[in-house]
């Protein structure tokens, strides 16, 4: 006959509790486990921030592309109209010239034709405006030293300049700046922005007698945030005036075509500015300067392609 085993009976001799935390142990792990959700906090609160700003990029990007779309096509429906309008224009000068010299012996008439010549003018260059920002621009990059940009635009600006009685002070740089670009095509937003400027100076005048306009031009290297979020080395070129400066319901329309806080003007200027710098790979930038008036940074980069299309 087999017999059956006792039942095991505990080791009473191993210390109760031997397999439960000591409170060190138990400190290290609640310290650990905090020191985790920490780290995982941040990460989250840096993904969120993360996703927040491309998500940020892409609606700007969308609304760029969405934008670049409607001034394509307002553009070529404008360029049509232009063309159309351009040559009566030149009919209706010609025969406004032609009567100022058969009108010689009567100067109240040939007054007359005078200002309907004045006027055809204003249009003429109004169509230009249309046909400049409606056009393709390729620019072609040569070697042009900011100097030399501010020097041709000033000259453009000579007469109004002198209309307006405004000071000129060119900011002091600590280096010869440089930049390849389309020398016509920046020389052309300058003298847009530098206008721009001068009829700032000159609405206030007319508000305050006795106020002195000035307006102010600047150059210098900036690293600025591309599209992409990196840092990329750019030049910017600063206008600044000290007339009333930008209304802020004003500041996002600014650079749309056709769009003026000026009771004269085509509110072209500005979208020709932005489009000069679209086709340099720049970009524009626009605020209130603290001490009064508007500052406008026409930022472009250092180099670039010998041609590109916008």
């Amino acid at each position: 006959m087999s017999t059956l085993a006792a039942p095991a009976t505990p080791d009473r001799s191993a210390p109760q509790g031997a397999d439960r935390l000591s409170p060190t142990d138990l400190g290290e792990l609640l310290a650990a486990f905090n020191e985790v959700t920490t780290r995982l906090q941040a990460t989250h609160e840096s993904l969120r921030s993360e996703v927040a700003r491309l998500e940020g990029e892409l609606r700007d990007a969308n609304e760029q592309l969405r934008r670049s779309e409607r001034l394509a096509a307002l553009g070529e429906m404008a360029a049509g109209i232009a063309h159309e309008v351009r040559n009566p224009l030149g009919s209706i000068r010609l025969y406004a010239e032609m009567l100022q010299q058969d009108l010689a012996d009567r100067p109240a008439q040939r007054d007359v034709a005078r200002k309907i010549g004045g006027a055809v003018r204003g249009l003429d260059a109004v169509v230009g405006d249309v046909l400049t920002f409606a056009r393709p621009m390729r620019p072609r990059a040569e070697e042009a030293t900011v100097a030399e940009l501010f020097d041709a635009a000033l000259d453009c600006c000579r007469p109004e300049i002198d209309r307006a009685g405004a000071s000129i002070e060119r900011e002091p740089q600590r280096e010869a700046l440089a930049i390849r670009c389309d020398a016509p095509l920046i020389r052309q937003a300058l003298v847009n922005l530098v206008r721009n400027a001068l009829e700032a100076v000159e609405h206030r005048a007319a508000e305050q007698p006795a106020h002195a306009g000035r307006v102010w031009l600047g150059a210098a290297r900036r690293r600025v945030r591309g599209a992409d979020g990196r840092l990329i080395s750019m030049t910017a070129l600063t206008v600044r005036d000290n007339g009333p400066g930008i209304p802020e319901d004003a500041m996002s329309r600014i650079f749309n075509p056709f769009f003026t806080t000026r009771a004269a003007g085509t509110g072209l200027g500005l979208a020709i500015v932005n489009r000069i710098a679209d086709a340099h790979g720049g970009r524009v930038g626009v605020s209130n300067h603290p001490a009064g008036g508007a500052l406008i940074e026409l930022l472009l980069p250092p180099e670039q392609p010998e041609e590109s299309n916008a």
